[in-house]
């Protein structure tokens, strides 16, 4: 099973044998364990549930302390591939090789409330011709006897939220596998900002992970 939780690092750009140059992302994964196997008879499903990053006793109740055997973990996931592994089993980043096509998913950085402009990339209105406060400004939206008889049609795009999504970024390649500071080196941009978690799982189209928005 290739699954672990690990948080973004820097990025930097890494060159091969062969002198071609990758932008890259180091994240850092700690090893993770696994605190419990869901089955169909009690759960109403299969899946393994990996907890990783340790921290303080103090900063974890005791249901999670009890659950993870006594260990401090701060995140848990749950990865639908029950294969091979038991209660207790440690994962580390010797579990990926280089050359491995991977998936990465992680929550994207936050940009609050933004315009059309910026969420979906409209042009504006013209520069002159008389315009003065129009130039970021949505243009009409359908409202009167037109489009969807009066009121605004669903998924129409406006301002908003933007950003603070859950996004997978397939088919990246394990670049450099690091045991000694439980490091990986993973080709292209990863969502999110330094430290944000990150779930890294082999590129199988059988697997699913699950975790919080």
């Amino acid at each position: 099973m290739k699954f672990i939780l690990g948080t973004k690092g820097k990025m930097l750009t890494v060159f091969t044998e062969e002198g071609r140059a990758y932008a890259a992302t180091v994240i850092n994964a700690t090893p993770n364990t696994v605190t419990q196997l869901k089955t169909p008879e009690k759960e109403g499903y299969t899946s393994v549930q990996v907890g990783g990053g340790e921290t303080k006793p103090t900063r974890v109740n005791k249901a999670q302390l009890g659950h993870a055997k006594g260990k401090a973990l701060k995140h848990f996931r749950e990865m639908r591939d029950a294969s091979g592994v038991e209660v207790g089993t440690v994962i580390d980043v010797s579990a990926f090789a280089v050359g491995d096509k991977v998936e990465v998913c992680a929550i994207s950085k936050g940009k609050g409330f933004q315009g059309v402009v910026k969420r979906h990339g409209f042009h504006g209105g013209p520069r002159s011709h008389g315009q003065k406060h129009s130039e970021r400004s949505p243009g009409s939206i359908g409202g009167g006897g037109g489009r969807a008889g009066g009121r605004v049609a669903r998924g129409m795009r406006m301002a908003g939220r933007m950003g603070s999504d859950r996004v997978t970024v397939r088919n990246l390649s394990v670049l450099q596998v690091i045991p000694e500071t439980h490091e990986l080196v993973i080709s292209g941009a990863v969502p999110g900002r330094r430290g944000t978690l990150v779930e890294i799982r082999g590129a199988n189209p059988s697997t699913n992970a699950q975790g919080k928005k």
